[in-house]
């Protein structure tokens, strides 16, 4: 089974610490068995003071990370040292001697200081949360920082955007390890969306509508009904009753993306689920999403996710 670590710290922050015993451990496989085992550890299996003011006991000390096949690391409000002078306390240092090669290390929020403080991130993408971008990119100038993104994916090493971005960057481990079928049931346990792409921008102003405010809202419900269909900047706006303009400003401000930046991703996100959960030909998939042709189809999965649908299908299949 594959071996879930997260490493607790000093001044942990109490959600993004639950967030990978929350997803991972939700993950079953068809039998029902848990396709994960989390555990927590601490640098010395003592108790660990939260930013929340009570303590987190655990039951494994640093040892446990020689066990790894995912590490997940949380932020913690007590980085004073790492974020100051850019290295690694000692002791944190010799647990990070431990890791196995291979082991996935996995960043939440400002954790990703401890993984750029350990050399992880050098001449990598990364992300952090964007209040901390600024600072961090000051302080690991060969990291090249991303502060508008969700999470980023290097492969071995991940690095995720403030708070519930956590989940986002879990949930797509889950689906990179087993497939949409596992995450869409781990997200439909957790109450979550089963699918924000890493991309989406992670800070968006969205103030509350007023009472009588017009909103995208059912439009962006009614083309996701119509995904198969072309769909005109003019034609959303028609069914928003709105203008143009009105309706792409607001339609930003509500979704952080263009309408046309959204109706891709989600056509990506249909095509994917096709792909794995359907039989139906790669012309037909292009067709079922919106995309009109396998060869857009290629053009548009390799632009997002960097393969081709056929090998796609291959690896995410069930």
């Amino acid at each position: 089974m594959h071996r879930v670590v997260v490493l607790a710290l000093q001044g942990v922050i109490p959600f993004e610490l639950g967030i990978p015993a929350r997803i991972f451990g939700s993950a079953l496989g068809p039998n029902g068995a848990p396709l994960y085992e989390v555990i927590a550890c601490t640098l010395d299996g003592r108790p660990v003071d939260s930013d929340a003011g009570f303590a987190i006991a655990v039951e494994h000390d640093v040892k446990a990370l020689t066990t790894a096949d995912t590490l997940v690391i949380p932020p913690s409000n007590a980085l004073g040292a790492i974020r100051d002078h850019g290295r690694l306390p000692e002791t944190l240092a010799d647990a990070f001697a431990l890791i196995r090669p291979g082991t996935r290390i996995v960043s939440i929020c400002t954790a990703s200081y401890v993984l750029a403080a350990a050399g992880l991130l050098d001449g990598q993408p990364a992300t952090t949360h964007w209040g901390e971008a600024e600072h961090f990119q000051r302080t690991f100038p060969q990291v090249k920082m991303n502060p508008n993104v969700l999470f980023v994916d290097s492969g071995d090493v991940l690095t995720s955007a403030g708070a519930a971005a956590g989940v986002d960057l879990c949930l797509h481990l889950v689906r990179r390890d087993h497939g949409s079928a596992v995450a869409n049931q781990v997200a439909r346990r957790c109450v979550v969306p089963p699918w924000r792409d890493g991309g989406q921008a992670q800070y968006i102003e969205r103030p509350v509508p007023g009472p009588s405010s017009a909103t995208t809202a059912p439009t962006r419900a009614w083309a996701l009904r119509h995904l198969h269909q072309p769909l005109s900047l003019s034609e959303l706006a028609a069914h928003a009753r709105m203008s143009v303009r009105t309706f792409t400003r607001r339609f930003r401000a509500e979704a952080g993306l263009t309408p046309g930046q959204w109706l891709t991703n989600q056509r990506v996100a249909l095509a994917r689920q096709l792909l794995e959960n359907s039989d139906l030909s790669i012309d037909h998939v292009a067709h079922r999403a919106g995309f009109g042709s396998a060869n857009s189809l290629r053009q548009h999965l390799r632009a997002a996710i960097g393969t081709s649908p056929a090998a796609y299908r291959r690896t995410f299949h069930t």
